[in-house]
């Protein structure tokens, strides 16, 4: 199969398109013929070997974990009901780092992988994984939102902001994002209600009451005013700096693989009420240029790597 492979970390430059050895398919193993992928930063913080103390890495290395694509084969262990043909994409994060999701072939954990939502393609589909579970856990399990409750999401034109502005709205809260002025209006195109910008001094300045929740996608002076910005300091939640948010008796939350809640995502994708924007595709051959791109911090929608 091709794969984009790297052998040591480093700069995007380590990347290869090549061929590869085609991936195990274990009992519990869904495997996927791939149409797209996706980079998130998390993509190169591991290429550069930051994430090392997280999990065991086997190198050479198969970046990715966000996936889109069809059902190749499937082990006979698994009880999800998934079938050859399915049309499928998940949160490929697997126990320890080397088989990714930038390959033709992705050998999938059946916890992993659900039916793709039907009214998003396969390259919007496989934008939503990682950054929608983020959103969707720090709100539903974490922050516990319910319709009527004020919400303030920091950094609201991210990828994971972006998600959880609209999730937000769909839960029936009133969302509150915090944005660049440029921004302001597609903020508020995604379901806020009010827009602040964060460069003018203290969010909770120019909050006009504390809110009942904050989810901070930011860390720094956004999270050190977080007490000040919200009602209940255990309805903060950060998926930046553990020790600050729980220090402040809020919650972390570090995403993870859910059928269940990506089933959730797929349903609010499939009823209108979430959209995935992209931003720039590229082919697998380009992977390194997605890398770099992502690596400015200012990807204008999801960065798409078709297979």
């Amino acid at each position: 199969m091709r794969a984009a492979v790297y052998e040591q970390y480093g700069e995007a430059d380590v990347l290869d398109v090549r061929e590869h050895e085609d991936p195990p398919v274990g009992p519990d193993t869904v495997l996927v013929r791939a149409r797209a992928s996706s980079v998130n930063p998390v993509d190169w913080k591991v290429r550069q070997g930051y994430l090392q103390g997280a999990y065991p890495h086997h190198l050479p290395i198969i970046p990715g974990w966000d996936v889109a694509g069809v059902v190749e084969a499937v082990g006979p262990a698994v009880v999800t009901g998934l079938r050859e043909g399915d049309e499928v994409y998940g949160y490929v994060r697997r126990d320890d780092v080397c088989w990714g999701t930038a390959a033709e072939l992705v050998p999938a954990p059946e916890r992993t992988v659900t039916r793709k939502p039907r009214s998003l393609s396969m390259e919007e589909a496989a934008g939503l994984p990682l950054a929608g579970l983020t959103a969707y856990q720090s709100l539903v399990e974490a922050m516990r939102v319910q319709s009527g409750d004020r919400v303030l999401v920091h950094a609201a034109s991210g990828g994971v902001g972006r998600f959880a502005v609209q999730i937000a709205a769909a839960l029936g809260a009133t969302v509150i994002g915090t944005a660049s002025p440029d921004n302001h209006d597609d903020v508020r195109a995604l379901g806020a209600s009010e827009v602040i910008d964060y460069h003018a001094g203290p969010v909770s300045e120019q909050l006009s009451s504390p809110v009942d929740a904050v989810l901070d996608l930011i860390g720094g002076d956004a999270l050190e005013d977080a007490p000040n910005q919200v009602r209940d300091p255990a309805r903060i939640t950060s998926v930046i700096d553990p020790q600050t948010v729980l220090g402040l008796g809020g919650r972390y939350v570090f995403v993870r693989p859910e059928r269940q809640h990506l089933d959730a995502l797929a349903s609010l994708a499939d009823e209108g009420k979430l959209r995935v924007d992209v931003g720039s595709r590229y082919p697998l051959e380009q992977i390194a240029e997605a890398h770099r791109e992502s690596e400015t911090g200012h990807p204008a929608g999801k960065i798409i790597v078709t297979v």
